[in-house]
């Protein structure tokens, strides 16, 4: 199948060797979100409203700190700042709902409800969750129409546990009964036979700190805790 724009950065996140192709995927979200928000778009009216509006979660907040644009994050943080104080001197004086004579209420007050919606949004994460799921539409069409992307699928050294339980469970949504069978039956086995391969390497990490094995050969195993960290945890072993 000749490679269309869209199925690049899959086809590439699969061509990386990396333990988790679809953690590579998120990640290269990332970084490019990152560098986007904290370039010239931090000027334009429409980011500046929806980062006004939504801010950064504390993750996020900290990569963009990491990125040098001192005064673009400043601008940004103060206009969202200006926008919470804002929104927060109308909505505490607002009067919420007093306690029932003969009931509890488990109601929020408004300013509750705005500072956790507030708590759990986060501009960098919509603009990577929104890009993600075309992402798992396109590694499924892939699977679906380009003959040679099965075998790379098998070739590839597995998922991380938390993209293994997204694959299996998006598979219905993609593909007919049939085909989602044959899907899961391959992703179990790249799956698990990559997590076992992973688990020995790391056992063998271990053992090499025994004095009894102190002078036999690493194997694969140097880099062991990194990559399990991938596959338990989804923290990819290096940026992309």
């Amino acid at each position: 199948m000749k490679e269309k724009l869209y199925t690049i950065p899959v086809n590439d996140a699969f061509d990386s060797g990396c333990e988790c192709p679809i953690c590579f995927m998120k990640k290269t979200l990332e970084n490019n979100a990152i560098e986007f928000t904290m370039g010239p778009s931090y000027m334009e009216d429409d980011v500046r409203a929806e980062t006004d509006k939504t801010g950064f979660c504390s993750y996020h907040l900290g990569k963009l700190y990491e990125n040098k644009n001192r005064l673009g994050l400043a601008l940004m943080l103060k206009t969202h700042m200006d926008k919470t104080i804002k929104d927060l001197e109308s909505l505490s004086v607002k009067k919420g709902k007093g306690p029932s004579l003969f009931k509890k209420t488990s109601e929020n007050s408004p300013v509750k409800d705005y500072t956790d919606n507030l708590k759990s949004s986060c501009y960098i994460c919509n603009k990577i969750e929104n890009m993600f799921s075309l992402y798992i539409s396109t590694f499924f069409y892939l699977y679906e129409n380009d003959s040679a992307f099965p075998d790379k699928l098998k070739a590839s050294k597995g998922f991380c546990t938390e993209h293994y339980g997204l694959l299996f469970q998006e598979a219905d949504k993609h593909l007919n009964a049939g085909k989602a069978e044959n899907f899961r039956e391959e992703l179990n086995k790249v799956y698990f036979d990559n997590m076992k391969r992973v688990r020995e390497d790391l056992e063998w990490f271990i053992d090499k700190f025994d004095y009894r094995y102190v002078n036999e050969p690493w194997k694969n195993s140097k880099d062991a805790l990194p990559r399990t960290m991938t596959k338990t945890n989804s923290v990819l072993e290096k940026d992309t």
